[in-house]
């Protein structure tokens, strides 16, 4: 392990693989700080240039991107009182307050702080946790693999945002998404509808820049003339003493820790992780009358949670295969792109690899502080640039990523079918978290129940004979029938309230 991470360390901080990680923190962050633009568009975006680069330096690009992301929605959270990305929707909280009461770079300086010492945390769990997790997962067969992906999708279906109903049709959609082409197995074609193009399926860049770059258009073209009113920021008091760090000692390890284990368990987020944390921190505070209207100890607690998150969530994506969040459902995507096996046998396979992307989460986040703490002034003024300007430039991406591709216009077209779809989800609040994961995980799922059935002579009970397999089935039952109650004991509350 240990001689795989020195070499790692080596790799990642000569020149190249340098620029590679401070290029993605810098688009992350600028990105990440303008509204309507997240994270995961940027990434889905990059996928698609990164097909003939190097793995290495193509995951730590991508990696770096998912860094700077989560941190750079912090600087309009603050500013505007609107989230650049969902992870920062708490931080708003208290950060927009904090910012008008006149304290806006030490809001700022806060939230940089919390999300430095909340990456490092999480990244030391990430290193601890990975390596024998990965020794365990080499021991799955294709019944285990089955059951997780099952608990993955009911996970990402039931705990995530709205109703479960609605993250079981998301689901559902990502499955069927999945089904046209060819089978893996049996090498016929199924559900091409007449189409030549479809032999291969929908391909996985086109459907990615749909949901996540051409529904943001939309939705940005229907909202094109908001205006908003935007707090300056200075560098005063964005610099913080080593008191503030030890009087925030207790809630940034406990928030941290949260984001952290919210991170690895599939689908639930960075921003249900910040939530979690902004609780705890007020129910454990001695000033809980401030939260809300500009506690630095809320800042702290949502910005060490989001930003704990990215380590959690890079976990089981690196052992298991399985995405713990969206951003890691794309980067799944990207590592299949780039004909690698994600899961146990890319840690035993090319373990190096594995390394340099902890690696990356590791650098990425000391850049990102020493980048966010001296230039956040300058990527404030961002925030200023015309949409008129931006949707037309992004949209020239969209297609040029697209038909690159492939070099087929039914791609493009692809691309547009799944835009307005995502658009129309997004509207119907049906989240795209357990679309995509349905999308990308249906294949592996597939195979692996299959060929367990062909080991069982068609029987399913191994299923649920095998240990490993049974404790996956009760996980995802568990989560299930508790999500239920919690959604009927909302709905009596509802009915309680005369709602």
């Amino acid at each position: 392990m240990w001689n795989y991470l020195i070499d790692s360390f080596f790799f990642v901080l000569s020149p190249i693989p340098l620029l590679y990680v401070a290029l993605g923190v810098f688009l992350g962050i600028t990105v990440g700080a303008i509204p309507g633009l997240t994270g995961s568009m940027l990434i889905a975006l990059t996928v698609p240039l990164t097909f003939y680069m190097d793995n290495d330096l193509a995951l730590i690009l991508l990696v770096a991107m998912y860094v700077g992301a989560i941190s750079g929605g912090l600087i309009t959270a603050t500013l505007l009182r609107m989230p650049g990305t969902p992870a920062s929707v708490v931080t708003t909280f208290d950060g927009y307050p904090l910012a008008k009461s006149g304290k806006s770079g030490r809001a700022i300086g806060i939230g940089i702080m919390s999300s430095f010492v909340g990456g490092l945390i999480s990244w030391i769990f990430l290193i601890t946790l990975s390596p024998p997790l990965a020794k365990v997962a080499l021991k799955f067969g294709p019944f285990e693999f089955f059951s997780l992906v099952l608990m993955a999708l009911v996970m990402i279906s039931a705990v995530g945002e709205g109703s479960i109903l609605k993250g079981f049709i998301s689901g559902l959609l990502g499955l069927l998404a999945a089904c046209p082409g060819m089978d893996a197995l049996s090498g016929t074609l199924r559900l091409e509808f007449g189409f030549d193009e479809m032999a291969a399926g929908f391909s996985l860049i086109p459907v990615l820049i749909g949901l996540f770059g051409i529904s943001q258009i939309i939705t940005d073209l229907t909202n094109i003339e908001r205006k908003v009113e935007r707090i300056p920021i200075s560098f005063k008091g964005m610099f913080l003493s080593l008191k503030d760090l030890k009087d925030q000692a207790t809630n940034l390890i406990r928030s941290s820790v949260l984001g952290t284990w919210v991170g690895i368990l599939p689908g639930i987020g960075a921003n249900i992780g910040s939530l979690l944390a902004y609780s705890a921190a007020k129910s454990s505070s001695k000033k809980p009358q401030d939260f809300g209207k500009g506690s630095e100890e809320g800042i702290v607690a949502s910005e060490a949670a989001n930003n704990a998150t990215i380590g959690g969530a890079l976990i089981p994506l690196v052992t298991l295969g399985i995405p713990g969040s969206l951003v890691d459902a794309i980067l799944l995507g990207a590592l299949i792109l780039h004909d690698l096996t994600p899961g146990p046998l890319l840690f035993r396979d090319d373990p190096q690899l594995v390394y340099n992307i902890m690696t990356t989460a590791f650098v990425g986040n000391v850049i990102m502080f020493f980048f966010m703490l001296f230039a956040s002034v300058i990527i404030a003024r961002v925030i200023d640039i015309p949409k008129t300007f931006l949707i037309p430039t992004i949209l020239a991406f969209c297609v040029v990523g697209t038909y690159a591709l492939n070099n087929r216009t039914f791609d493009v077209w692809v691309m547009f079918g799944f835009g307005i779809l995502g658009f129309l989800m997004e509207k119907t609040k049906i989240p795209l978290g357990p679309f995509v994961i349905g999308l990308i995980l249906e294949p592996i799922a597939e195979k692996n129940i299959r060929s367990g059935l062909m080991l069982s002579d068609g029987s399913f009970l191994p299923v649920l004979t095998r240990p490993l397999s049974l404790a996956f089935v009760i996980l995802a039952l568990i989560t299930l029938v508790w999500t239920l109650y919690r959604e009927l004991k909302h709905q009596k509350a509802l009915q309680k309230a005369g709602l």
